[in-house]
């Protein structure tokens, strides 16, 4: 008899294969799911699947495979992989439920191929990845760009240079929403940059809102941009509000300009920056030539000259304008020499006018005078207070205003011999001695 040798049993693997082979595919999906749990087997039975064009069923195959307690990251990066080239719109929604369980740079090379660039900008956002994310969102912007999407990504990019490249991007493809934009962007912006930019592409008035709100860093080209394009609107109180508000802007350069403008307003602003520049004789000159009278007798005050003063009254006078030289006179009250008033005043006749004027300046020299008077008389009697003292022999006398005599004070005796009371009568041959002294 012949030796009886064991039975050598099919592989599951082999049983799987030959399942697929004869179409059996619940059998071979029963068998497939013992297989796919082994990392290093599961290449071979997706190549099987695959070379024999069975996609539907090898994708069947894996979604069952999923809810394994066994389950591993191959199993859903191929899935993944086999939706981006036979079911692309399943794809999202694998990727949004299991992202964190594939294996990403090969699932990202499947997309691209693919040209799944949704799929791709979210693998690269999940992959912190986001300059490339936003590079992809600007290439293929009909597939891949989202609002919401985009303005999350581009503030965490590491390159600045795509700030700008998305603005340009922007402008192209959604300048009605660029103003969002660059509301996230202006506090990594360099807004210098960003003005001449726009200036560039005339573009300024499309981003006048976010001009307004940078404009808190007083920056020079963001004021002299704004203020232009305020210039161009005729906002004349906008235009003041910011000139008020921010000073680091050119502001001879401004009021050069605005002092030709055809509205008043404007030539009012220029007169008002040639004044903040301390040129006071060309901000009245350009009143007076407006006929701007009161601003012209407030920066004639602010001047503290009074050669400028006293040429405006001579206009107004010039000009009949009594009542605004009235006004002038108490505008600028300090500066004016009252012989100057008095004598323009006489030579056109109008002393009416000036004697509010020369009322005021009475009353204040008088009350000069009587300072002054009260001041002499306290010095007087201050020194009569204090007239020095005369010392005597020893004898402190007291000068007071007092009307009590002082009592007269005994003498002191003399030292050495008592001084005679009388002089000595002159004996025969001498003569009369003194009476103090020794008598001889």
């Amino acid at each position: 008899m012949k030796p009886r040798h064991l039975c050598s049993f099919p592989s599951t693997q082999q049983v799987c294969f030959a399942c697929v082979d004869g179409e059996e595919f619940r059998l071979a999906q029963i068998c497939g799911l013992h297989i796919v749990i082994h990392a290093d087997e599961l290449e071979d039975l997706i190549s099987y699947y695959q070379d024999r064009g069975y996609f539907e069923e090898l994708i069947a195959l894996l979604e069952a495979a999923l809810g394994l307690e066994r389950a591993h990251m191959g199993m859903f990066t191929e899935l993944a992989i086999l939706y981006s080239k036979f079911k692309p719109q399943k794809m999202r929604e694998h990727l949004e439920l299991f992202w964190s369980r594939v294996n990403i740079p090969k699932v990202l090379r499947a997309a691209e191929q693919s040209h799944l660039w949704a799929e791709l900008v979210f693998l690269y956002d999940k992959y912190e990845e986001y300059d490339n994310a936003v590079i992809t969102m600007m290439n293929h912007a009909t597939d891949a760009w989202k609002e919401g999407m985009f303005k999350d990504i581009i503030a965490k990019v590491a390159n600045v240079e795509l700030y700008y490249k998305s603005l340009s991007f922007y402008l192209e493809y959604k300048p009605l929403l660029i103003n969002d934009l660059l509301t996230i962007l202006s506090p990594r912006l360099d807004h210098n940059r960003a003005v001449s930019f726009f200036s560039k592409m005339n573009k300024l008035k499309l981003v006048k809102p976010y001009l307004r709100s940078v404009q808190n860093h007083n920056n020079k080209a963001v004021n002299e941009a704004l203020n232009n394009l305020l210039t161009e609107e005729e906002d004349y109180q906008s235009l003041r509000a910011s000139i008020d508000a921010y000073d680091n802007f050119d502001t001879i350069d401004l009021a050069q300009r605005l002092e030709k403008h055809e509205l008043i307003e404007f030539r009012r602003i220029a007169a008002y920056l040639y004044k903040r520049n301390n040129r006071w004789r060309q901000s009245v000159e350009l009143c007076k030539k407006d006929k701007l009278y009161k601003d012209a007798m407030l920066f004639a005050a602010e001047s503290k000259d009074a050669e400028l003063a006293e040429t405006l009254l001579q206009w107004f006078l010039e000009e009949d304008r009594k009542e605004c030289f009235a006004a002038c006179l108490f505008a600028s009250y300090d500066l004016l020499h009252p012989d100057v008033v008095l004598e323009l005043a006489w030579r056109h006749n109008i002393m009416d006018f000036a004697m509010p004027y020369f009322i005021q300046v009475m009353r204040e020299y008088l009350t000069k005078v009587d300072k002054l008077e009260e001041a002499e008389s306290f010095r007087k009697t201050d020194d009569d207070v204090k007239e020095p003292q005369q010392m005597v022999f020893g004898q402190q006398l007291m000068l007071t205003s007092a009307t009590t005599p002082v009592a007269p004070q005994p003498a002191y005796p003399a030292y050495g011999y008592p001084a005679p009371t009388a002089a000595a009568p002159a004996a025969a041959g001498y003569p009369a001695q003194p009476a103090y002294g020794f008598n001889i």
